[in-house]
Formats: C-alpha cells, structure tokens, sequence
C-alpha cells in the first residue's frame, strides 16, 4: 500500500506515461507518508468510453482521475496534503501536452481502506515460493 490508480480519457495527452507515474510515485514517496519506496504502487487505465456533463457529445471536455488508497492512520489534513501534491504534479506534467488539445479535469480521491479487508503476500520470483516472513494468501 498504498496503490495509484489513474484513469485517462482518450482525449487527455500524455506524452510519457511511465514519466508521469514516475513522478507520481516520487511525490508520494517524499511526502513522508510510506516506509518502502516499492509499496507505492501505481498504474494507469486508459477510459474508452466516458462522458462529461450531459451534451459532450465533441468530447472537449477530458478528465484524469486517480485514486489513492492507503491503509488507514492518517488524518484529514495529510490525505488532503497527498490529493493536493498529486493534482499539481499531474498539472505540471500534463501542462504542455494537453494546450489547447480540449478541456481537461483533474480528480483526486484518497481513500482509507482497512487491514481487514487488506491482505499481501509477496511470492519470489525465482523460485515462485512464498517467502518465509510473508503471510500465505487467504482464499475465500
């Protein structure tokens, strides 16, 4: 934890993707909030089918849209503090590329999820075992 989630209309640009997630993953990561760099998670889903208001049918209306989840513990000022660091950098990234390409709408939502709900379970690679200090995958 936490996992980034952006979803993209295909009338926003973005001319590096991974660029962007790296950039992302960096804000996250020195924000102070997480203990590993390799927690953070992100990635990006590309929207085909999507509509802004009522009467986009032009689509020059666009949105990007990420979701942040994270374990809980942290206040509102923090999550408000995550949301606003992740808009200006997906501002600053998108700026150039997305001029006068169609109007575009950032979101950020920080969502708290519980350890209860949370399982992880990391697998090696290598010999595809689990390793020793991991906890086994709960199947319901």
């Amino acid at each position: 934890m936490p996992h980034l989630t952006i979803q993209v209309t295909p009338n926003v640009s973005i001319a590096h993707e991974e660029s962007l997630l790296k950039s992302l993953n960096k804000v996250l990561w020195d924000s102070g909030q997480f203990k590993q760099q390799t927690d953070i998670k992100a990635r990006i889903l590309p929207i085909q089918t999507f509509l802004v208001g009522v009467e986009d049918d032009e689509q020059a209306n666009g949105f990007i849209y990420a979701h942040l989840k994270m374990m809980t513990g942290r206040d509102i000022a923090v999550r408000n503090q995550l949301a606003e660091l992740l808009v200006a950098t997906i501002e600053n990234q998108l700026s150039a590329a997305q001029s006068g390409r169609s109007a575009l709408q950032i979101c950020v939502e920080v969502e708290e999820i519980s350890a209860v709900y949370h399982k992880k379970c990391l697998v090696n690679s290598i010999s595809n075992q689990y390793l020793p200090w991991a906890l086994p995958l709960l199947v319901f």
